[in-house]
């Protein structure tokens, strides 16, 4: 089965077909940088990174393209509140989103323009505008006209007699309909400001996307993506005026992520259910929250409830120890060898694992189903591991051979339980020497009959959340 993916542009499910076969250009809006990320901002991350390296595993070279808004309204006022420049305000909360992606296993784009360094690109997006008669100059700002593109509101599925102005669009009298949004903004007393052809000034916050989009990835786009929140207006306003520039479809394929609730209630700052990255890693691991926000499928709503948050723990906690348990009982060229003789016999796509999860994930990347193939895998192979303890070789070889192939699937949703986690997400750190030392005393007072002080030392592991394991090899530790 070929890969379908829903496009919200034609509100169905479709065979997905780059312009250049084999090469995907994706471009997904990125963060405005002016607090530290959200929940929100982690779901579309994590959501597009997971659609990344599913395109990657079908086979596909991608070229993704995420931007940082680092010039707008709300990092200005932020300045302003903190008496800090915006320059300031910008690059503190870009480093934020950066460190904490990564701790959520987010892998950097391939391309990261940031708004500032793509000043000129705009300006001369909008002088094309400005010259074929669809925006219009007011005192030094410049504004689209919505009336002057006919398609306009086939992405929301809206009319301009029913649309409504979005949030950052503003009422201006000036304006010849009330739905044209800012192009260019004239510059204010205090305010990041460059020259153009209409005065100092900055850009509107829609231009800066279609600038840089395309002049990474051409005026066509196989994917754009981002936040259900941003079809109305900013992803509407983008097809506007990138498609009245250049003639052409803006992008062939639009992916939007559904949103993040706090029991069932949309997560906002007026409601005081808001939900910052640093409180999730403070209270759960970061592979935890990594399976939450990896595990829905990403047009799904993600509800973060109690039960949710309990339900990724488990499903973490479960992934790990089969990854403990597994490695501790193979080593690397046990594993390698298996893998190619597996390989040979089945051929990678046509084993009966990937084929499954493949299915799934050419099926619109259908995460539920594929998290579930892999539950499925670990069931098969949990029993080899307690064979292969016994110095059994077969079920050695077939754990080995089931690992290889878990390990490249479960990396697929960036949650294989080896990859390298920054300490600090992790939660491991620097523990593991202490723990070892702990668990050493705790096997000396078992070989003396102390069971008293070795139980003891287990109960104190497990009060700072150090969860032991004793096996036929030895015991293991993890952090619950």
């Amino acid at each position: 089965m070929a890969l379908t993916v829903y496009n919200t542009l034609t509100r169905r499910k479709e065979p997905f077909s780059p312009q250049d076969p084999g090469r995907v250009g994706m471009y997904v809006c990125g963060p405005t940088v002016y607090d530290h990320p959200h929940l929100g901002h982690a779901r579309a991350a994590v959501a597009f990174d997971v659609i990344r390296r599913a395109l990657e595993f079908l086979g596909y070279r991608v070229t993704y393209v995420r931007n940082v808004t680092d010039v707008d309204d709300k990092i200005i006022a932020r300045a302003a509140e903190e008496q800090r420049s915006p320059w300031e305000v910008a690059e503190e909360y870009t480093r934020s989103y950066d460190d904490q992606m990564t701790a959520l296993g987010v892998r950097p784009p391939n391309i990261a323009p940031r708004a500032t360094g793509h000043i000129a690109d705009m300006v001369l997006l909008i002088e094309r505008l400005v010259d074929r008669g669809v925006a219009y100059v007011v005192d030094g700002d410049v504004y689209y006209s919505v009336e002057s593109f006919p398609g306009y509101g086939r992405l929301s599925g809206r009319t301009l007699d029913d649309v409504r102005a979005g949030e950052r669009v503003e009422p201006d009298p000036r304006k010849r309909n009330p739905l044209d949004f800012a192009l260019w903004k004239s510059a204010k007393p205090g305010e990041p400001s460059w020259p153009s052809p209409w005065g100092e000034g900055r850009p509107g916050w829609h231009i800066e996307c279609s600038a840089m989009s395309m002049k990474y990835l051409g005026a066509t786009l196989d994917i754009h993506g981002g936040g259900q929140d941003l079809i109305f207006p900013h992803h509407e306003n983008e097809i506007a005026q990138s498609e009245a520039a250049t003639g052409k479809p803006f992008s062939r394929v639009w992916l939007h992520n559904g949103f993040v609730t706090i029991e069932d209630e949309k997560m906002a700052k007026s409601l005081k259910n808001f939900v910052t990255v640093a409180d999730v890693l403070e209270e759960h691991p970061a592979p935890a929250g990594r399976a939450l926000l990896a595990g829905a499928h990403y047009v799904a709503p993600i509800d973060f409830s109690p039960r949710a948050r309990d339900d990724a723990r488990a499903a973490w906690d479960r992934i790990g120890t089969f990854g403990r348990n597994a490695r501790a009982v193979l080593d690397r060229e046990t594993v390698d060898e298996a893998y190619l003789e597996r390989v040979a016999l089945h051929g990678a796509s046509a084993d009966p694992w990937v084929a499954k999860f493949t299915a799934a994930i050419e099926d619109d990347f259908n995460t539920p189903e594929a998290l579930a193939t892999l539950f499925d895998l670990i069931s098969t192979a949990n029993p080899l591991i307690e064979r292969a303890e016994r110095g059994e070789t077969a079920a050695s070889d077939e754990l080995a051979s089931l690992w290889a192939f878990f390990d490249t699937l479960a990396g697929v949703l960036g949650i294989s339980p080896i990859q390298d986690w920054p300490a600090a997400a992790s939660g491991v750190g620097s523990l593991a020497p202490l723990v070892g030392y702990l668990l050493e005393l705790r096997e000396e007072a078992r070989r003396s009959k102390d069971f008293a002080r070795a139980d003891a030392i287990r109960d104190r592991l497990a009060s700072a959340g150090v969860v032991i394991e004793d096996r036929p090899g030895g015991p293991r530790w993890h952090l619950a």
